[in-house]
């Protein structure tokens, strides 16, 4: 049966074509769902303008939007298991990681809930006695989000969330593979009571919804996650129209490992910052720079743990990397491995496809190490969004700080010291949104988060977060019985 999708909060096909995905694992189908078309798009987007001018909607407290957040994070709290078991099928992740991705986007509601009702509005100091000024924040109105394949429940909810919290409308594009955890947040919001037409969910191809959706003039906002390639088109389109975007875009995220690290604690923190989601993930760590002193103890740890991860079916226990997303991603990331080899590089681990068993019928490709290249080679400079890690040697300070930073991305970096001094003043000096020091990977929706670079533009989370999704206005209250002497 087709499944339905979610428009105008309305549930019923698409007038898109039907659309199959696929669990990455064996190959085994999910769901045939009928995709968007442009025409969705339209329906969608008026019917979002209508929701978010409704009395009700604009002029409701903040309280009252919050009360639809928390709702949703208790019902994401309650069906995490489900949720996670949905994810897995999805895009391959193990179901350890689907379930933190569900639990965060619960905490994710419920932190923007709460931001939502203890946000402040100025009184900016008086510069008159004949005037006072007030400063308010208000919606934009509609937001298009467009989310990607590889953490979808997270990646949605930190779009739905704060552009909810802060009164606007959103239609979402989900990515084109992995639709189904949206449709399942669209039925979470609809259960708490959020007003019709402030959700839609729209699964469908990019070149097809996306653009409709950017482009609509009733749009005021997009925010997107993915490809930097993209991203930079999706800002043309906003440049044009004179609205605002964010932007988390690609990376190519430097790790160091300074000759006073705990190697041990930094061989498992590397390891997993580049092969957790089976790489597949901006902020994996697929630079690795070591110095010179530590660099064969290092790297014979860090191989040792490489070797025993368990690459195998996502809804095995202790399962580490499930499949890639598709074959034709594979094909993608071993066709980088093949040329990091004619460019001159080692292959230390990994480096082909496994096809051993039941392996042979998804696309899983292990965990790969590559040495003997320089920073300026291709898979140095290309994000290739698999397990595949590069290892450079490093002895001077100076020239290391000038290869981490020679890049057109700037998502995030992690250092391995335990000097805390040199550790700060390094993290201080290089080029990216996001530093982390003695640990990777680790989030907390409190901190805002985003690139330099061609790794994008603004920030989503953090407490200001909601501000992403509202326009500024100052107000004049005269206070004065004569304000205008001249015309007296």
């Amino acid at each position: 049966m087709t499944k339905p999708i979610f428009i105008a909060g309305e549930w019923k096909l698409g007038r898109g074509p039907v659309r199959a995905t696929y669990f990455p694992a064996d190959g085994s189908l999910n769901a045939e769902i009928a995709t968007a078309s442009a025409e969705d798009v339209e329906e969608a987007v008026q019917a979002a303008e209508r929701a978010w001018r409704a009395p009700q909607w604009r002029n409701s407290m903040p309280h009252e939007r919050a009360a639809v957040l928390y709702r949703v994070a208790d019902l994401i709290t309650q069906r995490v298991d489900e949720l996670a078991a949905m994810q897995t099928r999805d895009n391959g992740k193990p179901l350890a990681e689907t379930r933190g991705l569900v639990m965060s986007a619960a905490a994710t509601a419920r932190y923007f809930a709460a931001a939502c009702e203890t946000l402040d509005e100025q009184l900016p100091a008086q510069r008159s006695s004949e005037f006072m000024t007030l400063s308010v924040h208000e919606p934009l109105g509609v937001i298009a989000a467009i989310t990607p394949w590889n953490s979808p429940i997270a990646s949605e909810m930190q779009k739905i969330a704060p552009a909810l919290a802060g009164g606007n409308a959103v239609v979402l594009k989900p990515a084109d593979a992995t639709p189904l955890a949206a449709l399942a947040l669209a039925e979470l919001f609809e259960e708490a009571g959020l007003p019709k037409g402030l959700l839609s969910v729209l699964p469908g191809r990019g070149s097809v919804v996306g653009e409709a959706l950017a482009a609509h003039p009733l749009v005021r906002k997009i925010s997107f996650t993915g490809g930097t390639g993209t991203g930079r088109h999706l800002a043309h389109v906003a440049a044009e129209k004179l609205i605002p975007t964010s932007l988390e875009l690609g990376g190519k995220s430097p790790t160091i490992v300074f000759d006073d690290a705990d190697l041990e604690l930094a061989a498992k923190g590397v390891a997993y910052g580049i092969f957790s989601s089976s790489g597949q993930a901006c902020i994996a760590g697929s630079r690795l720079f070591v110095h010179a002193s530590v660099y064969g103890r290092f790297l014979d740890r860090l191989l040792e743990l490489t070797r025993n991860l368990r690459v195998g079916h996502p809804e095995a226990p202790g399962t580490h990397m499930g499949p890639l997303i598709s074959e034709a991603h594979l094909e993608s990331v071993a066709a980088f491995v093949e040329q990091a080899k004619a460019q001159g590089g080692e292959i230390l681990c990994g480096g082909a496809r496994l096809t051993e068993g039941d392996l042979a019928r998804g696309s899983y490709y292990p965990p790969t190490i590559i040495s003997g290249l320089s920073n300026r080679a291709s898979v140095c400079q290309d994000e290739i969004f698999g397990p595949v890690l590069v290892v450079l040697k490093f002895d001077d300070e100076a020239d290391l700080l000038a290869q981490a930073n020679d890049s057109v991305f700037g998502l995030a970096a992690g250092i391995w010291s335990e000097d805390f001094r040199r550790a700060w003043r390094f993290g201080r000096l290089l080029e990216a949104g996001t530093i982390w020091i003695n640990t990777y990977k680790k989030f907390s929706i409190s901190a805002p988060f985003g690139g330099f670079k061609e790794s994008g533009l603004g920030r989503e989370k953090g407490r200001l977060g909601v501000l992403e999704y509202m326009q500024q206005k100052s107000l004049y209250v005269g206070l004065s019985d004569n304000p205008n002497p001249w015309c007296n």
